[in-house]
């Protein structure tokens, strides 16, 4: 006769559970939630409108983008520049061919910048984007939004940057992530913000500041994620690669030595339900909606 657990045992066993369950007890910690740009695919990029949505939506970070003013304000941006993909220029024409990135976010201020209307024109890989007269915001106004909503949000901030930007269309690195550094320290965000980027001068000037900082390695679609890891001279946190450079090998065996998994940008579904099999630790999509939708615990 197959003996029965006492009723205490039982107990036991069932108050347990109930601790578990109360605790969100599971071996999968919930996917960080990325709204890339804030939500590109429903409000128009890096603007307060975007991070508003996405804060509401309810992702767990705000992925975001910057660059620097003539005044050396850290301002939210794609790019160094307006670009004519995304904005109207001062009159609200469309920027020319023979404009695309004169509009030098570097030699120009901050009113003139928020003169530009980058929230009106139609994209057409994003039909759903609604259209509403924005601007540029500093990152201040962002952290500023952030608090205001009373919300635990964190920030992915990417530093956009390459060689040939150098003293052109950004400062030279080390002045660059000091600028961005002190903005974080002002804002008293650091523990909430980790920081991004393509550009490895960049990545270890980071470190070089500030120590303590989390990294994470952008790699970009035609790189290999191996070979660019092996080109810094530190292991960063996070590496967060373009999401068809993973299989479900690789995200085992880059876990397994306590880095973590963040691809980029993952549109769609079937994407995303991919990615969530393979257990990353964060996804950045231009639709947070979409991924909030599925169970991501």
């Amino acid at each position: 006769m197959t003996k029965q657990p006492s009723r205490q045992k039982l107990r036991i066993n069932v108050f347990l559970l109930l601790m578990c369950l109360a605790m969100s007890c599971n071996q999968n910690p919930q996917v960080d939630v990325q709204g890339h740009r804030g939500c590109r695919g429903l409000f128009p990029e890096n603007s307060l409108l975007a991070f508003e949505k996405a804060i509401d939506i309810g992702v767990n970070t705000l992925e975001l983008d910057i660059a620097i003013t003539k005044g050396n304000e850290v301002i939210v941006s794609h790019e160094p520049f307006i670009s004519r993909f995304t904005c109207f220029n001062k009159e609200g024409s469309e920027i020319p061919y023979a404009m695309d990135m004169q509009y030098n976010l570097y030699q120009m201020s901050y009113e003139e910048i928020k003169l530009f209307d980058c929230g009106t024109k139609f994209l057409p890989d994003y039909p759903d984007q609604k259209k509403i007269k924005t601007y540029k915001p500093l990152l201040s106004e962002v952290f500023d939004l952030v608090k205001k909503k009373d919300s635990d949000v964190n920030f992915n901030i990417e530093i956009k940057s390459k060689p040939e930007y150098y003293g052109v269309y950004t400062p030279q690195p080390n002045d660059y992530v000091r600028l961005v550094l002190d903005e974080i320290e002002t804002h008293q965000m650091f523990n909430r913000v980790n920081l991004q980027s393509f550009d490895l001068t960049i990545l270890e000037e980071i470190k070089k500041q500030s120590p303590k900082m989390k990294v994470a390695i952008l790699v970009d679609e035609d790189e290999k994620i191996e070979v660019k890891l092996e080109k810094l001279s530190y292991k960063p946190e996070i590496i967060s690669p373009y999401f068809k450079l993973l299989s479900p090998e690789l995200v085992a065996k880059y876990q397994s030595e306590n880095f973590k998994i963040i691809p980029w940008t993952v549109n769609n579904k079937r994407d995303m339900a991919k990615m969530l099999r393979w257990k990353v630790d964060g996804i950045i999509t231009d639709y947070p909606d979409r991924l909030m939708a599925f169970d991501i615990k």
